[in-house]
């Protein structure tokens, strides 16, 4: 027991969190310090916050995440303004945005959208074919026609092929992932990374600093550079109190060799294949995808991983070196997303597909903290009468998500849009689809983090096979699931519903 606290006292996320709270307990103790001048410290606080106010609410950032600070300022005026001065002037975010658009600007030239495929797709459906000029002109990223498409219901069959499609590898192998966790998942993976660093391919991993580097020992990526396989950390996480700490690397991304991708939502951990049970049954899910398709995915790692350098014409080495045949099943178009550029690729897919649905809707998503923009448009989809059904999980892994999720059930419900539960435990799939015409498989929540914070992934199809699969998906997990009605969301007890009320005010600063 001794060893076991010793452990714990002297682990590095205790020592990064105890810092943190200093850093806090710091900017408390120095307030009330100046309180001595209560009235005029009170006066000049009241009066920066008073200009905060007005600042932030003449600000382009979305109405939900101006509220919980303005309501901040109001109720906690002595820290409020000051923590969203910290949030708003922390240089070290500015520099890493300032890399991020010239890394991604000295990219562009990676990414040409094929002529003839773009006119491909306006001849076959103009409805989509403006989301996807949008997704080239906004987010950089080109539509494809020559490619293969495999989805993947659940984690296992997903990592079954992953390592079917290492093992074939000749050149390199890139990964990305936000979790990697000791277990079984991991020593396979492992095990075959260092067989093909042995033969010589470029393997190179990049995890998340925060989702990773809490989990995993201080030094055990560092080591594995003795096998020859690269490591990066995406923002370590860091002991002091900065915005940037918000912007995590939640992608997950496996390319190989430049003509194979995977993506969805699965991370490197048991849980995510079943192998340990945490919420009940994981219900997870992703695609890949072969062919040119795969080459956006190629691009996407390596932004982030040649952050702070400048592109010299490296990145063409790491094309395919033969062609992949492709079957033309539609159209698909990879695509990534940026908290630091403003514009909210994610989100604006997601409304787009709402909005033109005609017969249905379909989203599977982990989390359900919605804005103002999202609940119109499911609301006014359902309204048209297009089927729009949510299904979320029945065992949560946060109970305070699961709570915020529960307050906009009642609201959603009342305005025709079906919400069902999985009953066996935890969905962390991440899909769209509509009219079995366009889909979505990636990384992207339907929550404030994913739409606004991180960087994610995923892929668009149009009029794909692939599409209907995921709409079986869907409809195979509904019979495994509870449908939420009204009446469930009144019985709940009057404690409930104030802790949803009074979480969902700050669910954007969650």
């Amino acid at each position: 027991m001794l060893r076991k606290l010793i452990r714990i006292l002297f682990n590095r996320n205790t020592v990064f969190i105890l810092m943190m709270l200093v850093q806090v307990a710091f900017l408390v103790v120095t307030i009330l310090f100046l309180s001595q001048n209560y009235w005029t410290v009170y006066l000049g606080l009241t009066i920066l916050n008073i200009i905060l106010v007005v600042y932030i609410s003449n600000t382009s950032e979305n109405p939900d995440y101006k509220l919980p600070w303005m309501i901040a300022m109001l109720v906690f005026p002595l820290f409020a303004g000051l923590a969203y001065l910290l949030v708003k002037t922390d240089t070290g975010h500015r520099v890493f945005k300032k890399n991020y658009a010239r890394r991604v600007r000295e990219t562009k030239k990676y990414l040409p959208q094929d002529a003839h495929v773009a006119e491909q797709i306006w001849e076959l459906d103009t409805e989509h074919a403006n989301l996807s000029r949008y997704l080239m002109q906004y987010g950089g990223y080109p539509v494809y026609r020559n490619y293969q498409s495999e989805y993947f219901p659940i984690g296992e069959e997903m990592f079954e092929v992953m390592k079917r499609e290492i093992k074939k590898a000749k050149y390199y192998i890139f990964l990305e992932f936000f979790i990697i966790d000791h277990g079984t998942m991991w020593d396979e993976l492992l095990e075959l990374l260092k067989e093909k660093a042995a033969e010589g391919i470029d393997i190179r991993l990049m995890y998340d600093g925060f989702g990773t580097e809490f989990i995993m020992p201080m030094r055990y990526f560092t080591d594995l550079e003795k096998f020859k396989i690269h490591c990066r950390v995406f923002n370590h996480f860091k002991p002091f109190l900065s915005s940037s700490q918000n912007n995590r690397d939640h992608r997950k991304i496996l390319v190989i060799d430049g003509h194979t991708a995977f993506t969805g939502g699965i991370n490197i951990a048991d849980e995510y294949v079943n192998r340990k049970v945490r919420f009940g049954h994981w219900k997870d899910g992703g695609m890949m995808c072969r062919g040119e398709a795969a080459w956006s995915f190629v691009i996407m790692f390596l932004q982030l991983w040649n952050l702070e350098e400048t592109d010299k014409g490296e990145l063409e080495r790491y094309k395919p070196k033969e062609a992949f045949p492709g079957n033309y099943d539609g159209f698909i178009q990879p695509y990534g997303d940026s908290p630091t550029d403003g514009e909210n690729v994610g989100k604006s897919v997601y409304l787009d597909i709402i909005n033109n649905a005609q017969d249905y809707v379909y989203i599977m998503t982990p989390y359900l903290i919605l804005d103002h923009e999202m609940i119109t448009a499911l609301g006014l989809a359902a309204k048209k009468g297009v089927d729009v059904r949510i299904l979320t999980p029945h065992i949560p892994d946060k109970w305070y998500v699961y709570s915020i999720a529960w307050g906009y059930y009642q609201e959603l419900l009342e305005q025709h849009v079906r919400i069902f539960e999985y009953e066996p435990g935890f969905v962390h799939a991440k899909n769209f689809s509509a009219d079995d015409r366009i889909g979505v498989v990636g990384t992207i929540n339907l929550d404030y983090r994913s739409l606004y914070l991180h960087f994610e992934c995923a892929a668009v199809l149009y009029h794909s096979k692939m599409i209907q699969e995921i709409r079986m998906d869907f409809e195979t997990c509904l019979k495994k699931s509870i449908e939420i009605s009204l009446d469930d969301c009144k019985k709940r007890s009057f404690f409930k519903r104030i802790v949803s009320g009074v979480l969902r005010i700050f669910a954007p600063l969650l």
